[in-house]
């Protein structure tokens, strides 16, 4: 079984669309998680001409995914609405395997800017330190700089600017138009989860508070009782 959050769903399906002849009875299930199938208008909007985006924003965009995330801008390219239709057209997803699509919002209230911060830690190009024993400045790379980074503030942003701009829900990154996948059964929260919920969540001390690892093993369980009313529905027929 199967489970990607964010782009890791879209790998995922991907390469289920692409090699499902040789995947198909290896694979019992797949759940993509906050997964931008559709696209997400945070590519689009990024990386087209006389938008936001342009160079400028595409620099910084370089530099947060390349340098902080240590990831590719081409995954950025692939998840515009013209790539990802592109994608989907060439290559159909199968439904001969369990599907699930889990979509959340999030949280947008005032409150929420304000609090819940995250320490990250990036790695920096390069960083000039003066040396001991001269006035020159020495260059040391791939050092370790713990950087705050207000997770919630900014993903309660961006949903309420994907909700004003195009009057769509999101976790933040990912509007939950998109997060369907046509012939998955949808799973969605009550409770208010953004992009990055799943990635901080786990961290968290209070037991009380859901927690990542275990929504993660109730949708597996959930592809596992999908897997198996299948088989039950096909030996009947």
């Amino acid at each position: 079984m199967l489970l990607g959050h964010s782009k890791g769903g879209i790998d995922a399906a991907a390469a289920l669309s692409l090699y499902w002849s040789n995947l198909k009875n290896k694979v019992a299930g797949l759940a993509l998680v906050q997964s931008p199938y559709g696209g997400t208008p945070v590519a689009s909007d990024m990386l087209r001409e006389g938008q936001i985006g342009d160079k400028e924003t595409r620099r910084i965009m370089e530099l947060l995914i390349c340098k902080v995330i240590k990831g590719d801008i081409r995954a950025l390219e692939d998840l515009t609405y013209e790539k990802r239709k592109e994608f989907i057209t060439k290559h159909e997803l199968s439904l001969e395997i369990p599907l699930i699509s889990f979509h959340s919002e999030a949280r947008i209230a005032p409150g929420v800017l304000a609090t819940m911060t995250q320490i990250a830690h990036a790695e920096l190009p390069w960083l000039p330190l003066p040396k001991t024993d001269h006035s020159d400045t020495c260059v040391v790379s791939g050092r370790q700089v713990p950087v705050m980074i207000p997770i919630s503030a900014a993903m309660a942003v961006c949903a309420l600017h994907l909700q004003l701009r195009y009057g769509e829900k999101s976790d933040g990154l990912v509007t939950c138009r998109d997060a369907q996948v046509p012939g998955s059964v949808l799973v969605r929260p009550n409770m208010k989860l953004d992009h990055a919920w799943m990635v901080y969540s786990s961290k968290k001390k209070n037991p009380s508070e859901p927690d990542a690892r275990e929504m993660c093993e109730a949708l597996l369980t959930f592809l596992v009782e999908l897997r198996e009313t299948k088989n039950e529905l096909e030996q009947s027929l």
